[in-house]
């Protein structure tokens, strides 16, 4: 594994992975948005996703099926939303690239029209023309 002395993804104990390939790895969000929140993260230390190989997004796109099968034999979600933070300003706060995959349940929001639109509040509102 390429690391980062200062990298908190970089310096996971081998026992937080929940699962791996031989270039991404798997672990639970410690700060879950729900239950079975789980980020997929490679290897090596890259801040982009726009930095990955297609070695390593091929990788990173394994995990996310298997992390799915996974969460849905454990929690029994309803759906997912899958996410990457890049960069500062779209949120990002380890500047590791990492996917964030979480599980939605009926009911967990109020009003779960526009998903991922919702980062920006204001314009999260489907306009019509009504």
């Amino acid at each position: 594994m390429t690391t980062s002395n200062t990298c908190i993804f970089c310096s996971l104990p081998a026992t937080s992975l929940i699962d791996e390939n031989e270039l991404a790895f798997a672990v639970r969000d410690i700060f879950p948005v729900n239950p079975g929140h789980t980020l997929l993260i490679p290897k090596r230390h890259v801040s982009s996703c726009f930095e990955l190989t297609d070695e390593e997004t091929l990788a990173l796109m394994q995990l996310l099926r298997r992390a799915k099968e996974a969460i849905d034999a454990e929690f029994k979600p309803d759906d997912y939303n899958i996410g990457v933070n890049n960069g500062p300003l779209a949120g990002q706060t380890v500047p590791h690239v990492h996917i964030h995959v979480m599980p939605r349940y009926r009911g967990d929001v109020d009003d779960i029209r526009g998903g991922v639109r919702n980062i920006i509040l204001e314009r999260a509102v489907y306009r019509t023309n009504e």
